[in-house]
């Protein structure tokens, strides 16, 4: 679990008016340099247009990020598990390891490329079935064109783009900087990979429901030269069953997925059990407000697309709000560029 000392000092993220729908917000970061025990990160200022980061005087932080396999847990007891196999914390350990749970008397295998971390793991004859949206995304085909085109229409609903999410990102982040993020529904590990070579976690965990993303992230990885492959695991679960012990995880991020969660509140109620106490999430999505609210029966018709697609499709500002409070997230904040916004809430500190 990381420790935090923070300082009170805040600084400002802003975006552009030309930007549209932009936001000033105020977030509670620990101002570079930041102090690591173990590594040190060094922090780039933004060049971007997209943000401006005005850093108060440095303080000294002092994070005891722990790298140990124990973040993982079984998804049915929740209890730490014993690793059999590579011992090494590197995305090439899956390849001939397995967990295993004491309490449940349940095997994980690794599958060669990822952690196969559902409850239903090992199953021969039970065979499940998502949502029509999260079997869509487990399909071989999409795998292959979610960064090869898809991802980049993305910037018609106002996504900025990887390189200035992440800039933007970076300063909700800044609080827990040096501990373990676990990347949900990470795709084909787009900000998975991002985050590994920023150098500012001391692990990331590359999760999504769906095999072919995890291979897709794993080829992609092979593919990179001089990437660092350790302190980097690729897992799949369910976004409603993580995987993780509570109160394990520094940060969660879930780019462009909440919308297509099954049941989004128990996707952030799982997420508010793995989060320690000063855990941050941060999400994209689609927003479904302000001219949107203007069109007859709209609540009718995304009631009804829901029940078709079997997903939430897209909430409002409001209901995002209320449902990372409603989950026992607060200090909600949120950035927002036509239909695209980053939202952030934080794990409360114990007293």
């Amino acid at each position: 679990m990381a420790t935090i000392v923070s300082s009170s000092s805040f600084f400002s993220v802003s975006l552009p008016g030309r930007l549209g729908n932009s936001r000033r917000c105020s977030v509670k970061p620990n101002p570079s340099p930041i102090f690591i025990r173990k590594f040190v990160a060094k922090i780039r200022a933004s060049s971007t247009a997209f943000i401006e980061t005005k850093p108060s005087e440095p303080s000294f932080v002092e994070n005891e990020a722990s790298t140990s396999k124990n973040v993982l847990a079984c998804p049915i007891c929740y209890k730490p598990l014993t690793w059999i196999g590579d011992s090494s914390l590197s995305i090439e350990s899956a390849a001939g390891s397995s967990l295993q749970c004491n309490t449940c008397k349940k095997t994980y295998s690794g599958m060669g490329t990822h952690f196969d971390m559902t409850a239903a793991s090992g199953s021969k004859d039970y065979g499940e079935l998502m949502t029509p949206t999260t079997e869509f995304f487990r399909m071989p085909f999409m795998s292959f064109i979610y960064e090869r085109g898809w991802r980049q229409n993305f910037v018609w609903g106002g996504f900025p783009g990887p390189e200035k999410e992440f800039e933007l990102m970076k300063g909700y982040l800044k609080p827990v900087l040096g501990g373990n993020i676990i990347d949900a529904s990470c795709g084909s590990g787009l900000f998975s990979r991002i985050f590994a070579k920023s150098g500012l976690f001391s692990l990331v965990v590359a999760l999504d429901y769906s095999e072919n993303m995890l291979k897709q992230c794993y080829e992609f990885v092979q593919q990179e030269a001089n990437f660092p492959k350790e302190n980097f695991l690729l897992v799949r679960a369910d976004i409603s069953r993580l995987p993780f012990a509570a109160s394990s995880i520094d940060a969660v991020h879930a780019g462009a997925a909440i919308h297509c969660w099954p049941s989004p509140s128990t996707g952030v109620a799982e997420i508010s059990r793995v989060l320690r106490p000063g855990g941050v999430f941060v999400g994209t999505t689609y927003i479904f407000d302000g001219p949107f609210n203007l069109i007859p029966f709209s609540r009718l018709l995304r009631q009804n697309m829901m029940q078709i697609s079997g997903s939430y499709t897209f909430l409002s500002e409001r209901e995002i709000e209320d449902l990372c409070r409603a989950c026992g997230l607060v200090d909600f904040k949120c950035t927002r560029n036509r239909g695209f916004v980053m939202f952030t809430a934080t794990k409360p500190s114990q007293n």
